[in-house]
């Protein structure tokens, strides 16, 4: 029978929130109704946090609001602490992320806070989410190296991740968050989270900087991992991380699961037609190489 993965698409969050053009509330309701009909069974869609910090994120309201008749699909959005998830609430979210980091140094230059703190932060947005049954997908960036302070110890990254998912979080999202991963250095990490965090509750949020995406994702296969973030035209980056100009593409992880006899549940040709269309929503072309390869 065949294996199932899931690929989380992170683009119009992710993806358009480290972009230049900041797009209308309509134009991505439009956008993230394409990637539905793709098959996506999981898109993030926004994140509740300051417009004045993240102007591309702003009217998330919205968006939730607009697609509230799509069923089917989750929509999970970022909530960086309790002023946010009081928005979350407010606009029926059902799923909501949060985040921290492996490093220290990154964490205090992404979020004003160490990792520490970010827990002190957590309590209050974890308890809020039992009370109204909304679930819980926690991030952990810079999972191998930090723009920073250098290479992240795999067992600090366990650390992390066990206390986000003994907190409460159904899916411990791992992120490679300037792409400096190789194959050996993704299967130590897993190797050091797996020791705590069962394989069914993890993800991995590969960046392609040194071009080493697929190669680390093929890594977490052969480790067990099926559920796997991906941004559509591989739009994004860290705007912290020096170089980290792009998350992997979804259509080319799509296209090699799919071609290692995965099911994936995605539609290729709309895949590759939507990766054109979000690509020129902000003035590129599509970074990945599927969509290059098969035309939009």
């Amino acid at each position: 029978m065949m294996q199932t993965v899931r690929i989380v698409e992170v683009g119009p969050r992710d993806g358009l929130q480290n972009e230049a053009k900041t797009l209308t509330v309509a134009v991505r309701v439009d956008l993230i109704k394409r990637l539905a009909a793709c098959g996506h069974k999981t898109i993030e869609v926004g994140a509740f946090v300051s417009p004045k910090w993240v102007p591309q994120m702003a009217g998330t309201v919205d968006v939730l609001t607009a697609l509230s008749d799509l069923d089917g699909v989750g929509f999970p959005v970022l909530v960086p602490n309790m002023q946010g998830m009081e928005a979350a609430i407010a606009a029926h979210a059902k799923e909501v992320a949060i985040f921290t980091a492996g490093s220290d140094a990154f964490n205090l230059k992404n979020t004003n806070a160490t990792i520490a703190e970010s827990f002190k932060r957590f309590a209050p947005v974890l308890e809020a989410a039992k009370q109204h049954g909304i679930k819980v997908r926690g991030y952990v960036s810079t999972v191998v190296g930090c723009p920073y302070s250098g290479a992240v110890a795999p067992e600090k990254v366990a650390e992390v991740a066990l206390k986000l998912f003994e907190a409460g979080g159904y899916e411990i999202s791992l992120g490679d968050t300037i792409g400096v991963g190789t194959p050996a250095k993704t299967k130590a990490m897993l190797k050091a989270v797996m020791a705590h965090v069962p394989a069914a509750h993890l993800a991995l949020h590969c960046h392609d900087t040194y071009g080493q995406a697929l190669a680390n994702i093929y890594a977490g296969l052969e480790a067990g991992v099926r559920v796997f973030d991906a941004s559509t035209a591989g739009l994004g980056g860290c705007p912290y991380a020096k170089g980290a100009s792009g998350n992997v593409a979804t259509e080319d992880v799509a296209y090699m699961l799919q071609g290692e006899g995965f099911a994936t549940g995605l539609d290729m040709q709309k895949l590759v037609e939507t990766a054109h269309y979000a690509a020129a929503l902000v003035g590129k072309k599509p970074q990945g190489k599927v969509a290059l390869a098969l035309g939009g």
